[in-house]
């Protein structure tokens, strides 16, 4: 059974200051928790080998599908593969990805459930929220696996130092009306101006693209246009791809003039892709930290049903051992292909919640943090900070 440390104090007026109100609750029940999760420090550093060790076979997994063409597997749309190939021989930077990871704690295995790799949120809730639930208890900051704002501020000062002739001016977007990714990327502009970014932020729908000259913004304050040698996205690369083929076909041509960097790569595509799960067990068959996978149900075994490029528990179906639907959630990804991965064990609660580890990976394992609902784990869970005790 999981191990709770409850608090008197959370960190709300912090939160309210910093403009996180989403994170509060009010719509629904409380997203944030009163209590951590106790683990031990050795639970803490295996779930951070597992992420290191996880990610290096993604990247021969990754080696492995543009080697042998099989994109078509992994859903990822035509107009993207150019993209993808250039950015993955160019040679650049993954920032950063979550890997959502089962067991790890009360005696269970870990398992890699999925990676999210290109559009990862929870940043905030990771870096800085349960920082400040040890913070406002008096507690030592230390008792956390938890370094994802330094690493990321690392990874922006290695983006300067891999290419020390390119301006480093990073624009930063996400869609309108979605405080929670807002969140995520203040804390992303933060980490790069650490760094030495100079930093802007923008909605996607007020970025202008060119294949020649790259990302602008107008600035408010005079109209005038500046450009922008960087440029994270917290829009998935599929959607692009699909919704917007013409905004495909310019960052192609201008990530390959050398205009812009544009993080996450198109690459990590592959690695988002839900399909990526099914090759790497045909890569490590067995392997201790993967679960089967396969594109047609497990025979004789319970499983779960996933679409290629779903988010948020969205579209996803438990399967029991006769491939009859025993819980689902519906969603907008349906038209996507399924695999099917061998279900997991979960450590759960007294009042029979589930509980899921997330391991932050910016160029090494850097930051813990675990979400608590039901079965399929949706938009409805909570997040959990821990405390190494």
């Amino acid at each position: 059974m999981p191990q709770l440390k409850p608090f008197p104090h959370t960190p709300d007026q912090q939160l309210r200051h910093l403009g996180w109100d989403w994170m509060l609750g009010t719509d629904t029940g409380p997203y944030l928790t009163n209590e951590l999760l106790v683990i031990t420090e050795a639970e803490a550093n295996a779930f951070a080998q597992a992420a290191d060790d996880l990610f290096e076979m993604l990247v021969a997994a990754g080696q492995h599908v543009i080697d042998h063409n099989r994109f078509a597997e992994l859903g990822i749309p035509a107009n993207l593969i150019d993209l993808i190939k250039f950015s993955w021989d160019d040679d650049q930077i993954h920032l950063y990805g979550r890997f959502d990871l089962a067991g790890g704690i009360d005696g269970l295995p870990i398992k890699l459930l999925e990676y999210n790799a290109d559009t990862a949120t929870c940043l905030p809730e990771t870096a800085v929220v349960q920082w400040a639930q040890l913070n406002a208890n008096g507690l030592d900051e230390t008792q956390q696996f938890n370094t994802l704002f330094e690493t990321l501020t690392s990874q922006f000062r290695y983006l300067r130092e891999q290419d020390p002739d390119r301006d480093p001016s990073l624009l930063l977007s996400a869609m309108r009306d979605a405080p929670e990714d807002d969140a995520n990327v203040a804390l992303l502009g933060e980490a790069a101006r650490e760094a030495g970014f100079r930093i802007a932020y923008a909605y996607v729908d007020e970025v202008e693209f060119s294949d020649v000259e790259g990302i602008f913004r107008q600035r408010i304050e005079d109209g005038q246009y500046e450009s922008f040698s960087y440029w994270f996205k917290l829009i998935p690369w599929e959607y692009i791809a699909i919704e917007e083929p013409e905004l495909a076909a310019i960052l192609t041509e201008a990530v390959r003039n050398q205009q812009v960097v544009v993080l996450n790569p198109a690459y990590t595509l592959i690695f988002q892709s839900k399909a990526i799960l099914k090759i790497l067990w045909e890569l490590y068959p067995n392997h201790a930290l993967l679960l089967e996978t396969s594109a047609q149900p497990l025979a004789g075994q319970p499983c779960v049903e996933k679409v290629l490029f779903g988010r948020e528990g969205a579209n996803i179906r438990l399967l029991d051992a006769t491939g009859q639907v025993e819980t689902e959630v519906a969603g907008d990804y349906d038209e996507w292909a399924k695999i099917y991965q061998a279900r997991a064990t979960l450590a759960r609660n007294e009042a029979g919640m589930y509980y899921q580890a997330g391991v932050f990976y910016a160029g090494e394992a850097c930051g813990l943090g675990f979400r608590r609902g039901g079965q399929i784990l949706d938009n409805t869970a909570q997040f959990v900070g821990h405390l190494i005790g």
